[in-house]
């Protein structure tokens, strides 16, 4: 090989490795944060302190089960907030009534002439609305059902793109890597939002809901696969409270405390977890997220070079993070 090939060639390697390493640990941070429109202390939370993040979702936009066409469920009462709606952003996710309607997508990705009609509704409404980000959320896909999502993520992706819109991101499970792989998906968005947590959730036994370990290797794949610039971790702002004669529940920083007071019952960080943890002789449990284990979590994530965390959701915070977030 020729000199200039070889140095040609040797670029490129070196690009390609350099892609893939850890960036800046200590380079500038971006927060984003889900709002909960039915939530008052959600929109509360957003008036305080929405200006210390860069971005904020709160346009819930999802796939109706019968025309598969897009309804905005809630409210976004921030649209008209010009200190805030500059930088809002919309949901597109296949959860509706109680929960995820793959067979949404399935339906979809086999019918390219219903797939780019839904696509288009969806760019349209999302226009009408100002939002120029979205945060594509399909879950409850299999690894079979990966050509439909990939069909669906791109009409959806390019039709919103024509209408204005310049940040889209695929949300994904964390440790699924099979039906949700990052590279495939990237082809059509800008970022892979890792969702990591509920890594114990409502169905499960109790647990904590995103211990370091587990959000380590599940995060470390994800920047395996595609370098971290191309990453945004979704860190848990909640907890749950496993209780025996009825069902969980997602609980808040402020209610696990004001619950343990009451109770009297210890609320102790489980080192192992980084977790705050609660466990009652009335036979509940809770694990719930705070500023500590935050903390750590973004510390972990910033060694692997990922620089944009997302906060699901917000109302539900240690009032604490916030000190963490405008440091």
């Amino acid at each position: 090989m020729n000199r200039p090939g070889w140095l040609a060639s040797a670029a490129v390697v070196l690009a390609m490795a350099c892609a893939h390493l850890p960036s800046e640990p200590n380079a500038p941070v971006d927060y984003w944060g889900f709002t909960g429109p039915w939530d008052k202390l959600s929109d509360v939370s957003v008036q305080q302190h929405g200006a210390s993040l860069a971005r904020i979702i709160t346009g819930w936009v999802a796939l109706d089960t019968t025309s598969f066409l897009p309804v905005q469920v809630y409210p976004d009462n921030f649209r008209n907030d010009i200190m805030v709606a500059p930088r809002t952003m919309a949901l597109i996710t296949s959860y509706y009534g109680s929960r995820f309607h793959p067979e949404i997508i399935r339906g979809l990705g086999g019918s390219p002439q219903a797939a780019g009609i839904t696509a288009g509704a969806i760019a349209a409404l999302i226009d009408s609305t100002g939002y120029r980000g979205v945060v594509i959320d399909f879950e409850g896909m299999t690894p079979r059902d990966l050509d439909a999502l990939l069909a669906v993520t791109r009409a959806v992706a390019d039709s919103v793109r024509a209408h204005g819109v310049h940040t889209v991101v695929i949300a994904v499970p964390a440790g699924d890597t099979a039906a949700y792989p990052s590279a495939l998906l990237l082809e059509s968005a800008d970022l892979i939002m890792a969702m990591l947590y509920d890594q114990h959730w409502s169905a499960s036994p109790p647990g904590p809901i995103a211990s370091p370990d587990w959000v380590a290797r599940s995060l470390g794949t994800r920047v395996a696969e595609v370098g971290a610039a191309r990453i945004v971790a979704a860190f848990p702002l909640y907890g749950y409270r496993w209780r025996k004669s009825a069902e969980t529940e997602v609980i808040s920083f402020d209610d696990a405390r004001r619950l343990t007071t009451m109770t009297n019952t210890a609320l102790v960080r489980d080192h192992s977890s980084e977790t705050l943890h609660a466990t009652s002789p009335e036979g509940w449990e809770l694990w719930v997220s705070d500023r500590g284990l935050l903390d750590k979590l973004v510390g972990d994530a910033r060694q692997l070079g990922v620089r944009i965390f997302a906060l699901w959701r917000l109302g539900l915070e240690d009032q604490a993070v916030w000190d963490l977030i405008g440091r």
